[in-house]
């Protein structure tokens, strides 16, 4: 196959990336500055950086001493220059949230879902009136939203922009097949540009981004709620596999055999420090007694408080230690990162009292000259990853493109 032969658009669209997210992650910086750190010449980064100021993408940030010189002007990417939504949809509830282009909250709105098996409808229709909310709280104008990011319970089986397909959502945990859930958002009346992706591949982008896992290279970012997935970043870029469903770590096998999955499989590691299953295997040890009848969240926490009172509650919470000190383990034989990061809302109420045991489990299950190099941390974003990680999105084409993603045609397949 012939290469591509580069043109000058492509050479622009290049350069306004690069001088965007570099202002957007290490900004405010000089031009001068920026001509070191990209390799671009000066002129070029005259010309660009003039481009993107009259389109108001980047604003003055002050100015610094130069050598000699007259004092430097410092630019950044502008906050004031778009907002963008990020959407969290799980298995008892919808999160939207609003930002501004610096990742400034704005906004946020939950709703509840009647079951843990959500219809798809149902869930379409309270993130489609999340989005208003929070639009209309925050009090902007809906014309300044850049895009809405939306992290799904699933896999997402991306379209093919050239056909005009939509991205399908896969989520057997909860029912969902082939789920077209931009076209659904659409008959809702959502117009704004959207992005679907998997939530813990969303949440692994936000505390990359703005978290744990910023600065590193090569990390995971596991996510442990009522299930289980991971984001498994190197070399900076998440990786996706052939049909980007790589990551679903929940779904590997701990047991031989072992207890049933909500997939229909056995053994998966989901059904043993998921919260859904850790506290199917409680009510078995009290029984078959219920701890209360309250949320999954909230049973949960009642789990943890009553492991220094319950032998019961206690041995539950050490084995699911135990089992995700050994998933934790084989994440470092397999990837071999520099950095591992607990998250999901689950997975830091597990980690806030037994990182320690964890990370003794892991040490136990991994090689040592692997783990000795891998650090394993809480996550920082909190029980707001997924939705801050879905609002990184839209951002995400801002920068991979060099250009507004409402006016510009999308390169990244999430997008619809």
């Amino acid at each position: 196959m012939p290469a591509k032969r580069t043109t000058v658009r492509d050479l622009r669209r290049h350069n306004r990336s690069l001088l965007l997210s570099k202002l957007y992650f290490d900004g405010p910086l000089s031009r001068h500055e920026l001509s070191g750190l990209t390799g671009l010449s000066a002129a070029t980064v005259s010309n660009v950086t003039a481009e993107l100021g009259e389109e108001r993408l980047i604003t003055e940030a002050g100015l610094v001493e130069s050598d000699g010189g007259r004092p430097r002007v410092l630019l950044r990417v502008d906050p004031a220059y778009g907002h963008v939504a990020g959407v969290d949809i799980g298995e008892t509830g919808v999160k939207v949230e609003l930002f501004d282009l610096a990742m400034n909250r704005l906004a946020t709105v939950e709703h509840p879902l009647a079951s843990p098996r959500p219809d798809a409808a149902a869930a379409v229709t309270q993130v489609a009136s999340g989005i208003r909310e929070v639009i209309t709280e925050s009090g902007i104008d809906e014309a300044t939203v850049l895009g809405v990011g939306v992290g799904v319970p699933g896999t997402v089986q991306q379209g093919s922009g050239e056909k005009g397909e939509a991205p399908r959502v896969h989520a057997p945990t909860i029912g969902w097949k082939e789920v077209p859930l931009t076209d659904l958002l659409r008959a809702q009346g959502v117009e704004l540009p959207l992005f679907v992706d998997n939530g813990a591949k969303t949440q692994g982008q936000g505390e990359m981004w703005f978290g744990a896992g910023r600065g590193a290279r090569h990390a995971v970012i596991v996510l442990i709620g009522s299930g289980v997935g991971a984001a498994v970043v190197t070399n900076g870029t998440t990786y996706r596999g052939s049909t980007s469903s790589a990551g679903e770590w929940g779904h590997t096998t701990i047991v031989y055999g072992g207890q049933e999955c909500r997939c229909g499989s056995r053994g998966c590691l989901e059904s043993y420090v998921g919260a859904e299953g850790v506290l199917a295997r409680y009510r078995k040890a009290r029984g078959g007694k219920t701890a209360s009848d309250e949320d999954e969240q909230t049973q949960f926490a009642d789990l943890l408080e009553s492991a220094g009172k319950s032998k019961a509650a206690a041995k539950v919470l050490e084995e699911t230690a135990g089992y995700l000190g050994a998933g934790i383990g084989n994440l470092i034989n397999l990837f071999d990162p520099e950095r591992i990061v607990l998250g999901g809302w689950a997975g830091l109420a597990l980690g806030e009292k037994y990182l320690p045991e964890i990370r003794r489990v892991a040490g136990e299950h991994a090689l040592a000259h692997v783990f000795d190099q891998t650090e394993i941390e809480l996550g920082q974003l909190g029980p707001d990853a997924v939705a801050i990680g879905a609002a990184t999105l839209p951002v995400a084409a801002l920068l991979d493109q060099g250009a507004d993603p409402r006016t510009a045609g999308s390169k990244r397949g999430s997008a619809a």
